[in-house]
């Protein structure tokens, strides 16, 4: 009961403050508004990004090898030029692999090329025609809206048919009905057997709306594999129960035998996955978290004395009051915790302005920019909790002062 009451007249004594001066409150909360406002903002938008960046990653697979020439990261001792004279995964580097590795559940090879993408007298330029096997759809999920995914004879034999993005079922074919028509890609015609859900671009710029898919064997018309400009790649998925460091080392093996390297020559290919470029993001993300942290901090700091003053000032203005309340029996920390409790008031009353003020922007960001942004519990959380500590802080000194004035005097003053 006694807590409930000094919360309740803490309460009162804060607002009465708030009424009585107003534009000094306002001036004095203003600087913990802005502090959680610029902190809790970085915060946000820093992990939202991450979240969207994090689900575009994790398109890729995390339980995926990428057999590829280059490494996502380079090591600096290194030099670029033995990179580039690594070869590109090729054909028979697919097929060896397919056979000899035992911890995965699926192999599939990828090719690609840009190019010109024609239907009667409709174009599109820049169009990405990518050459795949099999059990490619085993490692990404191609969502198919309107057809069907290649048969094993058609990929076996290398047929000219198809599988089109949305965007370019929207812009090369009437209607967007694409399914049985025959197109023309540098010259070589195309029969469309399949269109791909819609799906917009991701943080990481993946999307396969204006993609074009073809069985590999048909894609060497327009690719030749041991060009750099192939950017073919190699792609393993793990068997249930199968780490991605245990089919790592069997890919090593199986790669350095397939090349035939000698035991001390170093590995002439790349083995990627996930958690390289995971990583490489962690380090980025915490050093905005920092700098929002930074930035935040001091205006929240500079806030904080305008609290302390508030306090000061309170207490100066409430002396006489003090010393009846302490003539009537009101103990010590009575006294110390009703300033405290209004000092905390008054700093949660800014920091909620500030993560208002965030929860605003952010429904307005997501409905004017492709972005969503998301004001997290974590952040509430985090963006109440500074201001508690703040106030705590900031009313410390003036509570403990408070507390300790002589009855007598303080009712003379």
């Amino acid at each position: 009961m006694l807590i409930f009451r000094l919360i309740k007249e803490s309460f009162r004594f804060a607002m009465d403050s708030l009424i009585v001066n107003k534009l000094r409150t306002v001036l004095s909360l203003l600087g913990i508004t802005i502090g959680i406002f610029a902190m809790i903002s970085v915060f946000t938008v820093v992990g939202s990004l991450e979240r969207s960046i994090r689900e575009s990653i994790q398109s890729l697979g995390d339980n995926v090898v990428y057999i590829q020439q280059m490494p996502w990261q380079f090591d600096s001792n290194t030099p670029w030029w033995d990179y580039i004279r690594r070869p590109h995964p090729n054909l028979e580097d697919f097929k060896m692999v397919k056979k000899l590795t035992r911890n995965a559940e699926a192999v599939a090879m990828l090719a690609a090329t840009n190019g010109t993408l024609e239907y009667k007298n409709n174009s599109i330029e820049g169009i990405a025609l990518n050459g795949v096997t099999e059990e490619y759809t085993q490692i990404w999920d191609l969502q198919i809206v309107k057809g069907r995914y290649f048969t094993e004879y058609e990929v076996r034999n290398g047929r000219n048919v198809a599988i089109i993005g949305a965007d370019i079922a929207d812009n090369l074919f009437p209607g967007g009905e694409a399914e049985g028509k025959d197109m023309k890609f540098k010259g070589r015609k195309l029969t469309v057997i399949g269109v791909l859900e819609k799906e917009g671009e991701s943080m990481m710029g993946q999307s396969n709306d204006k993609n074009v898919f073809t069985p590999l064997n048909f894609a060497r018309n327009y690719i030749n594999l041991n060009s750099h400009r192939s950017g073919s790649i190699i792609m393993v998925r793990a068997k249930e129960g199968v780490s991605n460091a245990e089919l790592i080392d069997e890919l090593t093996g199986v790669m350095r035998s397939i090349r035939k390297l000698k035991p001390t020559a170093d590995d002439n290919f790349a083995l990627n996955q996930l958690s390289m470029l995971t990583q490489a993001f962690d380090g980025l993300f915490g050093v905005l978290n920092m700098t929002g942290f930074i930035i935040g901090i001091f205006s929240i700091i500079v806030g904080g004395f305008s609290i302390a003053n508030i306090m000061f000032v309170s207490v100066k203005e409430r002396t006489p009051l003090i010393g009846i309340q302490k003539s009537l029996g009101a103990k010590n920390y009575f006294i110390l915790l009703q300033f405290l409790f209004e000092s905390i008031f008054l700093c949660l009353l800014g920091g909620a302005v500030g993560l208002l003020l965030i929860f605003f922007l952010s429904l307005v960001v997501s409905l004017i920019a492709d972005f969503d942004v998301m004001l997290s519990m974590g952040n509430i959380v985090l963006g109440i909790s500074i201001s508690v500590g703040i106030g705590l802080i900031s009313g410390i000194i003036p509570a403990v002062i408070a507390s300790r004035l002589d009855p007598v005097e303080a009712i003379r003053s």
